[in-house]
């Protein structure tokens, strides 16, 4: 027992990186990102493919690098990896990606004796990994753990081979070649991370596609079912817009405390199956608007223009991000009036934007507050400071009240009286409004507004019985 040991100790382990290692791809995740911040660059690096992809690869590095200490790993990996150095043995990571990046991984784990990896020309991928690693330890000198088809080769000639979280039909295929491999890691069901990459609980915002039609009394059948379409529409449309933001957002994210755990930071939805998604949700809702009047569709290409402008610049800039939050918001009413055919009146519109720029602001805030007291005075990706809180804060009220203010002129105004038998009970609206923005805004100055203010609303017990409390004034009003 102790010679097999023995020999063992001397037969080096060999680790793939993208997929194995990491979770993630690292080439995709940084195309990804060198697109989202310098797309001329990224077009130009796309030429280089004509002289291979080893010269696309340093292209890309040469402008980006996916930060090497918070991409996310695979820990049963690591662990065999530990497992491995504490019995003597060498262990090297063998890869495909850039050379630089696969230096930065390995200093940030700190357990490899070595690294292979593209360079000089060389796209150190299948066939030519396994001849580079033939000349470093000879046929069967060493043990290799892949994920991939690119992989077989490499098996092929490796002493042992190791399979880690390999689609059924890759782990097929190398039991033909190798009967005696062995599948250290079990590949994952992701049902569950692809459902909530679309984040399905944002749809509630779409509720206000039929905001026009209960403001306008509107409750027939054709303009339920065309508010209902219109919801499914901008549904599938902000879940797409969702899935461009969490691929831009990611090193952000991978920083942040909450937002790492999102599927496509915590790499269980692969970057370029999140761009796919993306191309099909916007064609499903694209395809949806289509069955409504011809000026839905614009109002949701306008949505959808404003979401990816939000998201590739707009939110890094003060004050114009929340306003474009705002106009967000407001887009999706315009969108029920426009596919119901129910006239959105100025009452309503200005009620909804101060309304909605108090929520976007009351998220800022939140961000401003629950930033680290070790963490630098800004916040990653935004262009507001710790400094600015009492400014913010002041704002977020303002804005709040003023939406009240407009609510109980229009109480007052000679419209109401055409619409409700009893328009003074409208009054316990603003009253309850006010108490709910009141409640929202201590909360948020106290650190415990954790989530946005609109799913806060839909998850918290007072926020729910206000609502209730609504919706019931409304009625006995009518």
């Amino acid at each position: 027992m102790k010679r097999k040991g023995s020999a063992t100790a001397k037969i080096p382990l060999v680790v793939d990186l993208d997929g194995t290692l990491l979770r993630v791809d690292s080439l995709h995740e940084a195309f990804a990102q060198l697109s989202s911040k310098q797309p001329v660059q990224a077009l130009q690096s796309l030429l280089t493919l004509r002289q291979g992809r080893a010269a696309f690869k340093v292209a890309i590095a040469d402008h980006v690098l996916p930060d090497a200490t918070t991409v996310p790993f695979d820990e049963k990996i690591l662990e065999t990896i530990r497992q491995a150095k504490k019995t003597g043995r060498k262990v090297y990571l063998a890869t495909a990606a850039d050379k630089r990046f696969a230096d930065a991984i390995a200093n940030s784990i700190g357990e490899f004796d070595g690294v292979f990896a593209t360079e000089k020309g060389i796209n150190l991928k299948g066939k030519a990994k396994a001849d580079r690693l033939v000349t470093a330890f000879g046929m069967h000198g060493f043990d290799y753990i892949g994920n991939a088809t690119t992989d077989l080769p490499i098996w092929r000639v490796a002493r042992n081979a190791l399979v880690a979280r390999a689609p059924s039909s890759v782990v097929k295929r190398v039991k033909r070649d190798r009967p005696d491999s062995i599948e250290l890691v079990a590949p994952e069901s992701k049902i569950r991370a692809y459902f909530l990459a679309l984040r399905p609980h944002q749809w509630i915002k779409n509720l206000l596609l039929f905001l026009p039609a209960l403001a306008g009394h509107s409750f027939s059948l054709d303009i339920v079912v065309a508010a209902s379409v219109g919801f499914i529409s901008f549904s599938f449309g902000a879940s797409s817009v969702y899935l461009i933001n969490d691929i831009i957002d990611l090193p952000h994210d991978r920083g942040h405390g909450e937002k790492r755990h999102r599927p496509i930071a915590a790499g269980l939805v692969p970057v370029s199956h999140a761009a796919t998604l993306f191309i099909f949700l916007a064609a499903i809702s694209i395809g949806l608007a289509l069955l409504l009047p011809w000026r839905f569709l614009l109002v949701l290409a306008g949505y959808l223009c404003l979401a990816m402008s939000y998201s590739l610049y707009l939110k890094r800039k003060l004050m114009i991000d929340v306003v474009a939050l705002a106009a967000l918001y407001g887009i999706r009413v315009l969108a029920g009036s426009v596919a119901t055919g129910v006239v959105l009146s100025h009452w309503l519109a200005g009620f909804c934007f101060f309304i909605f720029l108090s929520l976007a602001l009351m998220k800022r805030t939140t961000e401003i507050i629950l930033l680290p007291a070790s963490s630098e005075d800004k916040i990653k990706g935004r262009g507001y400071r710790r400094a600015d809180f009492p400014t913010i804060n002041a704002l977020t009220a303002a804005s709040g009240f003023v939406a009240v203010l407009v609510l109980a002129l229009y109480i007052n105004s000679p419209e109401v009286k055409v619409l409700y038998h009893r328009p003074d009970l409208l009054w316990g609206i603003c009253i309850i409004l006010v108490y709910w923005l009141g409640r929202a805004f201590f909360l948020t100055g106290r650190g415990e507004m954790r989530q946005d203010p609109v799913i806060f609303a839909a998850t918290d017990w007072r926020s729910l019985l206000a609502g209730i409390l609504v919706v019931a004034i409304f009625l006995v009003a009518l």
